[in-house]
C-alpha cells in the first residue's frame, strides 16, 4: 500500500479504511497465514474469488460497512472490522464482526482499530448502538470487546450458524451514551 493512503480515521499506530477490490491478494494471504488463529471462530476468505464476493458485499450493500485496520508504518493490513445488519431510523445500530491477522495478534493494533471504527460508526455514520456476538470460548475476542468498553448484555443459545452448527453466543453492546463518559 502506498504511503499516500487516506485513512477514514487514524490512531498512533493504525488507520482504518474501506475494503477495495485491490486488497484481495494481501487479505487472502493474511487469512491463509492466520487459519490456526481464526478457526473455529472465524472463516475469512482465502481465495481471490471468495474475497471478491466478500468485499463486493461490503462495498455495495448499504446494510454493511467493512473496514481494514492497517499499520500506519508501511500500510500492511493488520485485521478487519465489519459492521453488518446496519439498521437506520429509530434503531440506528449494527452488529460488529472482526479479526486480527496472525502477524498483528497480541500487539494492541486491533484494540486501536476497533476503537477507531466505533468512533467512526457513532460520529460519521450516525449509529447509536453497536453489538458484538461472541462464542463463549473465544477468549481473545471477548477480551477485545471488554477492553473497548462493550458491556455483556446476555447469552443467546444456538444463536449463529458457524462451522457447520448453531453456536451459543454472548451478546456485548456499546452505545453512544456509554462512550461520552470516557476520554477519546
Amino acid at each position: 500500500m502506498s504511503e499516500n493512503v487516506r485513512y477514514l480515521a487514524e490512531g498512533p499506530r493504525v488507520g482504518i479504511r474501506h475494503f477495495t477490490t485491490d486488497d484481495g491478494f494481501e487479505f487472502t494471504a493474511r487469512a491463509r497465514e492466520s487459519k490456526v488463529l481464526h478457526q473455529p471462530w472465524l472463516f475469512p476468505p482465502t481465495t481471490p474469488g471468495a474475497y471478491a464476493a466478500y468485499a463486493g458485499l461490503l462495498i455495495e450493500d448499504p446494510t454493511k460497512a467493512g473496514f481494514l485496520v492497517c499499520e500506519r508504518d508501511g500500510g500492511g493490513i493488520a485485521g478487519f472490522v465489519n459492521i453488518n445488519n446496519i439498521v437506520e431510523g429509530g434503531f440506528r445500530c449494527g452488529a460488529l464482526g472482526y479479526g486480527a491477522f496472525a502477524h498483528a495478534a497480541g500487539r494492541g493494533l486491533m484494540g486501536e482499530g476497533l476503537g477507531l471504527v466505533v468512533e467512526y460508526a457513532f460520529d460519521v455514520m450516525g449509529l447509536h448502538r453497536l453489538e458484538i456476538n461472541v462464542q463463549p470460548g473465544n477468549a481473545a475476542s471477548i477480551a477485545l470487546a471488554r477492553r473497548c468498553g462493550f458491556r455483556l448484555e446476555g447469552f443467546s443459545p444456538d444463536f449463529l450458524f458457524v462451522d457447520g452448527a448453531w453456536r451459543d453466543h454472548q451478546r456485548w453492546a456499546l452505545t453512544t451514551e456509554m462512550t461520552r463518559s470516557r476520554p477519546r
